[in-house]
């Protein structure tokens, strides 16, 4: 158990981040598994439609510090990949 204030304080603060970081990487991983699913399923103009959305999402991860930029960056390219081979 925290014995300082401000260590008291830090945990309070950290539990509030939590619930911040886990409701975007909730948002990300969900609208990426819709691409994906999509993308599988060979609906290239829904999943097009989208993948705005994936990609906000996963920029709006990297820019608070959910996951990290190039993890960010990967997981786009990977989806925009998939999404030009089923043309």
């Amino acid at each position: 158990m925290a014995l300082t204030k401000t260590a008291r304080k830090q945990i309070r603060v950290s539990k509030r981040r939590k619930v911040h970081n886990d409701r975007r990487m909730k948002v990300m991983k969900s609208t990426v598994k819709d691409v994906r699913k999509l993308i599988v399923g060979g609906k290239k103009n829904e999943a097009e439609k989208l993948l705005s959305s994936a990609f906000k999402a996963l920029d709006k991860a990297a820019k608070r510090g959910v996951i990290k930029k190039n993890t960010a960056s990967r997981k786009k390219s990977r989806l925009a990949k998939a999404l030009k081979k089923i043309s």
